[in-house]
């Protein structure tokens, strides 16, 4: 079974060092392997250090530059060059842990054939989250979120012919939306994902990353965040999200409205049941906080 990991990169030159070396120890124990680099649009080196992984590395390295769109850009169009069965996408300040992939091919080789994937976890800044009562059960990733309330950083791998089906769908000429809008979509196209309690990779958050942006990013991309919890708020079913998590994406659902300019009219006019009458009640007061947080 061959693995494709996908990394999308922009002025990490320093970063990607960590994922190159840890590739480097996996390829010690499983070498069926490729690595797709996606530059888009690097002003640093990272187009000559990577050239030179590619000239000593017996492991294929396959790098496409591009101009600025984005990482959700660059995802969608290395995809076209991905060969493996199963594909994981990896942060430029990501990097593997000893056996990652070796455990990744031996984790496929038992899995379900009804399952699309399978959920790992990461260490963030070495921190483990430990996740035994989701361990081994296959569940849809809306599930992992709304009804456990499990919300970390985890890394999900897919079978490539299920996740090439699919793309990250961004609005308005927008260059970000969360990864969690295409892949709650392939949740309810799909049978589950089969979740891991094992770590296979470790991430450090940088200050200039999404994570620690996250009020700048959502203002940079307000229509594909009101499309992404407009779809939230039609996947939630009686036994998959808490009644707290609903109020959530009620909440951010009126913050988008408000952020594209949508009159309250037509906030509520596309929703329907019980999320409807929930917004009736609570779209005066979220515009009013709505334009409070946007100062």
């Amino acid at each position: 079974m061959k693995i494709t990991i996908l990394t999308a990169t922009y002025n990490r030159e320093n970063e990607l060092h960590n994922l190159y070396n840890s590739l480097n120890e996996n390829y010690k124990v499983f070498k069926d392997f490729e690595w797709i680099i996606i530059d888009d649009g690097s002003s640093d080196n990272t187009k000559e250090v990577v050239k030179s992984w590619i000239k000593k590395e017996k492991y294929k390295i396959d790098y496409h530059y591009q101009d600025n769109q984005g990482k959700m850009a660059a995802i969608n169009n290395g995809m076209k060059y991905v060969t493996g069965d199963v594909i994981i996408e990896m942060d430029s300040d990501d990097y593997f842990t000893p056996n990652a992939l070796k455990m990744i091919n031996s984790d496929y080789e038992k899995l379900d054939s009804n399952a699309y994937g399978i959920i790992y976890k990461i260490k963030i800044n070495d921190k483990s989250k430990n996740v035994e009562d989701l361990d081994g059960k296959k569940l849809k990733l809306f599930e992992i979120h709304n009804k456990y309330g499990y919300d970390f950083d985890m890394r999900l791998t897919f079978k490539t012919s299920i996740r090439k089906k699919y793309k990250y769908e961004l609005e308005h000429n927008e260059k970000f939306i969360t990864e969690a809008r295409t892949y709650y979509k392939m949740d309810f196209d799909n049978d589950g994902l089969l979740f891991l309690n094992k770590d296979i990779a470790c991430s450090n958050y940088l200050e200039d990353g999404y994570t620690k942006n996250l009020k700048k990013v959502f203002k940079n991309n307000p229509y594909g965040y009101y499309e992404y919890f407009k779809e939230c708020l039609t996947y939630i079913k009686k036994d998959n999200c808490t009644f707290n998590r609903r109020l959530y994406f009620i909440r951010q659902y009126i913050l988008f409205s408000y952020l594209t300019k949508k009159t309250k009219k037509e906030a509520i006019k596309n929703v329907k049941g019980l999320n409807k009458l929930l917004i009736i009640i609570l779209i005066i007061p979220g515009y009013i906080k709505s334009k409070e947080w946007n100062k």
